[in-house]
């Protein structure tokens, strides 16, 4: 959400007070990941537990071979289950419409692999024509087949804040030093178990504006690659508030690779459908970036 406008309009009144964030740690995560069972994919998007033959590598390959398909506008190339839902921007989609008739060969991207409720979600930069575009990909399999495809695709305009154009940010996105962090896996001394992350995407939701709790000095915020707010900016930390307050927003599916540290969570946002990715470690949280595109519901609920 925009540090400068967006946030504001929520009512933090000011910015976040520092000792908060940099004193909340693993402990107050833990306390945060053990409230809901949202953080288990129990909610809208295919909430039951994935069979147990669900693999990092299974899903690291078909989110893979996804880009490949799209570039080739063609989704016979994938494994489909029988059924299987698309959407774009909340809107469900026949085969072969939307960004999969216009995009080209993946630029970059990073991904988080969740094995519990077999789901990759990825930030990527994809081509439309001479366009480079934020794409926001998720993927869930049930049998090893693409149960459920969900694109955030954000083209000019997509994004405003009080009605002016928010402006991406491809090379932001595909930033040779964010690639690292991103990527990076997390040492085993510093890895933050599936509740504590996806329970900091709970309590930042639904404490929003002040769930900005657990955050590094030098952690940056982008919207669209766009930005690059200080994570703070127009936030506040309070581990006891309320996860039930009024002004707080509802994540419909939260997502947690423990191997990267790599959270994401889904909503709708003032008149946005929403993802936040965040990369925690050791308790803290080093990056968050935001995908939103216009839409009038997520098409998942």
């Amino acid at each position: 959400m925009n540090g400068t406008a967006g946030m504001n309009s929520a009512g933090s009144g000011g910015m976040t007070a520092s000792a908060g964030n940099s004193s909340a740690g693993t402990a107050g995560m833990n306390g945060a990941g053990a409230s809901s069972a949202a953080g288990g994919g129990g909610v809208a998007d295919g909430g039951t537990a994935a069979p147990g033959n669900c693999t990092r590598e299974m899903l690291a390959s078909v989110t893979d071979s996804y880009y490949v398909a799209m570039a080739a506008h063609d989704q016979t190339k994938l494994p489909l289950a029988g059924g299987a839902k698309f959407t774009e921007n909340g809107e469900t989609m026949q085969p072969n419409t939307g960004l999969w008739q216009t995009a080209g060969m993946l630029k970059y991207k990073h991904t988080a692999l969740d094995v519990t409720v077999c789901t990759s979600v990825s930030e990527s930069v994809v081509p439309e024509g001479t366009t480079d575009l934020p794409v926001g990909l998720r993927i869930k399999l049930v049998d090893g087949k693409i149960a459920e495809s969900e694109l955030i695709v954000v083209r000019a305009g997509d994004y405003t804040v009080f009605g002016s154009p928010f402006p991406s940010n491809t090379n932001a996105i595909a930033a040779s030093k964010d690639r690292v962090m991103w990527e990076t896996v997390v040492p085993m001394g510093e890895r933050n178990s599936r509740e504590e992350i996806t329970g900091w995407l709970e309590r930042y939701f639904k404490t929003f504006p002040r769930g900005g709790c657990a955050l590094a000095d030098d952690c940056q915020r982008l919207e669209n690659g766009g930005g690059s707010f200080e994570c703070s900016a127009a936030l506040s930390c309070e581990m006891n508030a309320s996860l039930s307050g009024t002004g707080a927003l509802v994540p419909r599916l939260l997502i947690g690779d423990v191997e990267t540290g790599i959270g994401v969570g889904f909503t709708m946002f003032m008149g946005h459908t929403d993802f936040h990715m965040i990369k925690m470690r050791g308790g803290k949280i080093y990056a968050v970036h935001a995908i939103l595109s216009e839409a009038t519901s997520s098409g998942w609920n």
